[in-house]
């Protein structure tokens, strides 16, 4: 298994993985990724910005995907709360992370978060921030259980309450 840079003709595989994402999430009533977002226009304008990855298998099938960028994320100027990294250095995020259904379980959340980590360790970036839905309590628990503390509350440019993390990567 592998984490590479997504290409423009990833868009489809990438699409499918993010469409049955939402499902999962509806199914748990949840309502994060319920309008419209993220669609193909954002894939495809992460990928151009080199922001976009995703996670292939031996037989070079995608399985994953995820959005991570250094570039600073404008919603995370203002919290309610505190980071634990100045917000105006320099940090990591993660956006549109999602796993094959059949994948689910197997910790490619994980790898993927370990892979972004190695990247911001190798740059010297102190930290990687991200936020989550407040019912998305499995994504919650991964970022617990990978070290990320609770951050307070940020809201997305439409206005959406989501929960920020944040983990000093040493």
């Amino acid at each position: 298994m592998k984490l590479q840079l997504s290409k423009i003709e990833d868009i489809a595989e990438i699409m499918i993985i993010i469409e049955d994402a939402k499902a999962y999430l509806a199914s748990q009533n949840i309502d994060q990724w319920q309008n419209g977002y993220p669609n193909t226009a954002q894939v495809k304008n992460d990928i151009l910005k080199n922001e976009s990855y995703v996670v292939v298998n031996n037989d070079n099938k995608i399985i994953a995907t995820s959005m991570f960028t250094t570039n600073p994320e404008p919603t995370y100027k203002v919290i309610d709360g505190n980071w634990l990294v100045e917000e105006t250095k320099n940090y990591g995020v993660i956006h549109r992370m999602a796993i094959k259904k059949e994948f689910r379980k197997f910790g490619l959340a994980t790898f993927m978060f370990h892979e972004f980590h190695l990247q911001l360790l190798e740059n010297k970036v102190q930290s990687l921030k991200i936020d989550t839905h407040e019912e998305n309590i499995g994504m919650q628990s991964l970022l617990k259980k990978l070290g990320y503390k609770y951050c307070g509350i940020i809201y997305t440019n439409y206005n959406a309450k989501r929960l920020a993390f944040e983990k000093v990567i040493s």
